[in-house]
């Protein structure tokens, strides 16, 4: 590919059904990948915080290096972000003793603060402007509260409300669909509806990686986190084979 083709796309993929069904299979993968970390090797949410924030800065400096879009480092980027949601998240509403409405409402504030200043900086926060190492920050920074706060929604639903895992991936999957809905009967900005659409998706993986390696008496299915996280990871890449992922063209 030439440079002029480099610098009209975006660093980040075109949306479409791939997309989501990956994002999807991520955020679950988080969940179960983060739990095995701090509860499997019982080294807790500090040490695995700590671990994987590690992973997320040395992943997104390799995202914000690249030159154009790499599928695979991507994704490795998006795992490494909803992984370090899931620890930090988990630190804070338990260890800290925040709780899961304290912790949502500190992420949530955190996520609406960066996305302001990401529209001030920038002039827009869609993913098609997302070309640039200063979009990339604020975009990767965005995403990082997002993934937190979407596992702090997804445990504040199933444990504090108490509608269970799959009661809460119902609820998350349905307001997904409410959203889907808008998008093509509605006149709602796609970036609005993209970025709750990308919140949403986060407890929806939560409840679902909870479901998976959860204990029974707990209402989960009690699989192996290891073997749930390697299952979720072949997923992924034949995804990534079948959906066969293009950079988003960047606006002008």
């Amino acid at each position: 590919m030439d440079t002029t083709k480099h610098m009209a796309m975006a660093k980040v993929p075109e949306i479409t059904l791939g997309f989501w069904i990956v994002k999807i299979a991520a955020t679950t993968l988080g969940e179960t990948g983060g739990d095995a970390v701090t509860m499997s090797m019982n080294l807790g949410y500090l040490v695995g915080t700590i671990i994987f924030a590690v992973i997320f800065f040395a992943a997104v400096s390799a995202q914000i290096r690249a030159n154009w879009f790499n599928p695979l480092l991507y994704w490795v980027t998006i795992v490494a972000t909803t992984t370090v949601g899931t620890t930090l998240a988990d630190f804070a509403d338990r260890s800290l003793g925040i709780g899961y409405s304290g912790g949502s409402a500190i992420l949530l504030a955190l996520l609406l603060g960066s996305l302001f200043t990401w529209y001030k900086v920038m002039g827009s926060v869609s993913v098609t402007t997302v070309s640039s190492p200063r979009a990339e920050m604020f975009y990767w920074v965005t995403i990082m509260f997002s993934q937190t706060l979407g596992t702090a929604l997804g445990d504040w639903t199933a444990d504090t409300v108490a509608l269970g895992y799959s009661g809460a991936a119902i609820v998350f999957g349905g307001l997904l669909l409410v959203l889907v809905i808008a998008h093509y009967r509605t006149k709602i900005s796609s970036t609005i509806l993209f970025w709750a659409a990308f919140i949403l998706t986060r407890p929806l993986g939560a409840a679902l990686g909870d479901f998976l390696d959860k204990p029974i008496d707990h209402g989960g299915l009690a699989m192996n986190r290891y073997a749930a996280s390697i299952a979720l990871l072949g997923f992924i890449l034949t995804s990534l084979m079948v959906f066969r992922q293009r950079a988003a063209k960047a606006a002008h």
